[in-house]
C-alpha cells in the first residue's frame, strides 16, 4: 500500500521568489520522516510539494521531480486531484467541517470523489476509518453529532480518520500537534506509529522531542537569511542527526543553540 518517494533537485517557486531550492532526497515507505528547521526555511512549503497543494496559490510553481514509485506526480498528464487523494494531508489546526456530522466528517473525501456506496459500507469505512485513527471508542455513540464539539486532539484524530478514509499511500502532516495538549500530542505520536505500519508518513515539526521520538529519519533545512531560499542541510536516520550531525548547523540547531 504505501509508496517509496524520490524527489529530484526540485525547485520551488512563489511567482520570481525562489523559496526552496535543489531539494533531492528519498523516503523509503512505512517509514517516518520528519521535517526540521526554524520558521520560514521551507519546510511546509516543500512537504506541500508532495501532494501540489502548493498550486492553490497563484504563482506557485516548481522545477524538477517528485516521484512516487516511479511515476511524476509533475507529469502534464496527470491530475492533481488523484495525487491528493493519494497523498492525504494532515493540517497544523484540526479543520473538522463544521457543519457535518462526525460521520459525515469521516466520509467527506469519500464523497467529493464521487464514491457512491451503500448505507453498510459507507458504516464500515466510517468504523474502519475511526479505529484506525485511535478515535472510535470514544465517539461510537455520537457519530450524528457535529465534528466541531470535539476536543481539539480528537478534532485533529478526526482529521486523520478523514484522510486515511480515501485509503491513500503516503499521509502528510504539517505541525500537527502545534495546536494540541501534552496529552493529545502523545495520542497523535502514539497513532503515527501505529499508521506507519500501512502508510508513508512525512511530517512537519518544530518539537525537537518529538521529531527524535516519531521519526526514522531526520530533514534538516535552513535558510541563509531572509529573501534567501530554504534548503535541505542534512538528511540522515534520525539517531545519527540528533546524536552525531554531519553539519555544524545541524548540531546547533538541534541542540536549541540555534537562532
Amino acid at each position: 500500500m504505501s509508496k517509496r518517494i524520490e524527489v529530484n533537485d526540485l525547485n520551488v517557486y512563489y511567482s520570481s521568489f525562489l523559496a526552496v531550492e535543489g531539494v533531492s532526497l528519498e523516503i523509503e515507505p512505512r517509514t517516518v520522516t520528519a521535517f526540521i528547521g526554524p520558521s520560514g526555511c521551507g519546510k511546509s512549503t516543500f512537504l506541500r510539494t508532495l501532494n501540489r497543494m502548493h498550486e492553490v496559490i497563484p504563482g506557485a510553481r516548481v522545477q524538477g521531480e517528485v516521484l512516487i514509485d516511479g511515476n511524476n506526480l509533475y507529469d502534464s498528464a496527470v491530475d492533481p486531484v488523484l495525487v491528493r487523494r493519494q497523498v492525504g494531508m494532515v493540517f497544523q489546526r484540526p479543520n473538522p467541517f463544521p457543519t457535518m456530522s462526525i460521520k459525515e466528517n469521516v466520509l467527506a473525501g469519500v464523497r467529493l470523489n464521487n464514491k457512491r456506496m451503500s448505507k453498510a459500507d459507507a458504516d464500515d469505512l466510517v468504523e474502519k476509518s475511526l479505529q484506525g485513527a485511535n478515535l472510535w471508542n470514544e465517539v461510537k455513540d455520537r457519530l450524528d453529532r457535529p465534528g466541531s464539539g470535539l476536543s481539539g486532539g480528537q478534532q485533529q484524530r478526526l482529521c486523520i480518520a478523514r484522510t486515511i478514509a480515501v485509503s491513500p499511500e503516503v499521509i502528510l502532516m504539517d505541525e500537527p500537534c502545534s495546536a494540541l495538549d501534552p496529552i493529545s500530542t502523545l495520542a497523535i505520536e502514539d497513532l503515527i506509529e501505529e499508521l506507519k505500519q500501512e502508510y508513508t508518513i512525512v511530517i512537519v515539526t518544530h518539537n525537537m522531542q518529538q521529531a527524535s521520538r516519531v521519526s526514522d529519519k531526520t530533514a534538516f533545512f535552513n535558510i541563509a537569511g531572509t529573501g534567501k531560499p530554504g534548503k535541505l542541510i542534512e538528511y540522515d536516520d534520525t539517531t545519527t542527526m540528533f546524536s552525531n550531525p554531519s553539519v555544524k548547523a545541524t548540531e546547533d540547531y538541534v541542540s536549541g543553540r540555534f537562532g
